[in-house]
C-alpha cells in the first residue's frame, strides 16, 4: 500500500537508523526484586525518516541477531522510484559495500559512516 506523503521541494534525503524493542522477558526493576523469570527477547527495528517531514518513509523488522547492513537496501527500495533520493546518511553499521550500491542504483550519495561522500566502493 502506498501512503501519500508530503513532499518537501527538492530531492528526498533520508536518514538510516535502527533500535532496539524488547517484546518478553522483565524489565530491569522486576528481575532485581523478583529474580530473574526468562530471557528477554528483542527484534530490530529499521527506520528510514524524511528529516525535513519527520515521516518515517521505511520500516523494516528483523530479529535481533540480525545486523544492520543487509536492511538498508530493502529501506531504499521502500521509496517509490518516481521520487528522487538525494542523500541517504546512516552510520558505521551501513558503511558496506552492498548498502553503498543500493544507495549508488538510486543516484544518490551515500554519508555512510564518515562525513565525506564515498563513491569508490
Amino acid at each position: 500500500m502506498q501512503i501519500p506523503y508530503p513532499r518537501a521541494d527538492g530531492p528526498l534525503n533520508l536518514l538510516v537508523d535502527s533500535t532496539g524493542i524488547k517484546f518478553l522477558g522483565d524489565g530491569e526493576w522486576q528481575a532485581r526484586k523478583h529474580g530473574v523469570q526468562g530471557r528477554r527477547q528483542w527484534r530490530k527495528v529499521h527506520l528510514a525518516m524524511d528529516p525535513a517531514t519527520s515521516d518515517i518513509r521505511a520500516v523494516e523488522f528483523t530479529s535481533s541477531r540480525d545486523g544492520d547492513s543487509p536492511v538498508l537496501p530493502e529501506l531504499v527500495d521502500q521509496v517509490p522510484l518516481a521520487e528522487p533520493i538525494g542523500t541517504v546518511t546512516a552510520d558505521g553499521a551501513y558503511d558496506t559495500r552492498r548498502c553503498h550500491t543500493a544507495i549508488l542504483e538510486r543516484d544518490a550519495v551515500p554519508f555512510v559512516g564518515r562525513s565525506v561522500p564515498r563513491t569508490d566502493r
